[in-house]
């Protein structure tokens, strides 16, 4: 996987792709339509941030690429690349349980806050993909 240069894109799938952690000065992408909604990117190496409508859907810190993001009725998943530890946020319903697995190996349940947000440490390393799902119960 490499970083999205164009930093946000629709995939052949209708998936989303979007980021950029090599880039040392912020760059950002407003008003992308895709199916009806509006998402707007800003990411650099210390943080990648997605948001739908004005509402946060990605954050991750430091910065990441993502590919293939699909939000749905059953939840979010993503393929996701960086250089070291990070910390992502994903914006989801409010306190609310979800089944999350990384790499394909179930981690447990974790619960969102009164904000919606659901936040997880995922152990990245330069160029190596991982896989993030999560589900709802």
């Amino acid at each position: 996987m490499a970083v999205v240069a164009e930093l946000l894109r629709e995939e052949a799938d209708k998936t989303l792709s979007f980021g950029d952690y090599t880039l040392e000065d912020k760059k950002k992408v407003e008003d992308f339509k895709h199916a009806g909604d509006l998402y707007k990117v800003k990411t650099y190496k210390t943080m990648t941030k997605f948001e739908k409508n004005g509402m946060l859907l990605y954050e991750s810190l430091p910065g990441t690429s993502v590919v293939n993001f699909d939000e749905n009725e059953e939840g979010v998943s993503f393929k996701v690349e960086g250089y070291t530890d990070t910390q992502i946020t994903i914006g989801m319903a409010e306190n609310t349980e979800y089944d999350v697995c990384i790499k394909g190996e179930a981690i447990g349940t974790l619960k969102s806050n009164v904000s919606g947000k659901l936040t997880l440490s995922v152990d990245l390393t330069d160029g190596a993909e991982t896989e993030i799902k999560v589900m709802n119960k």
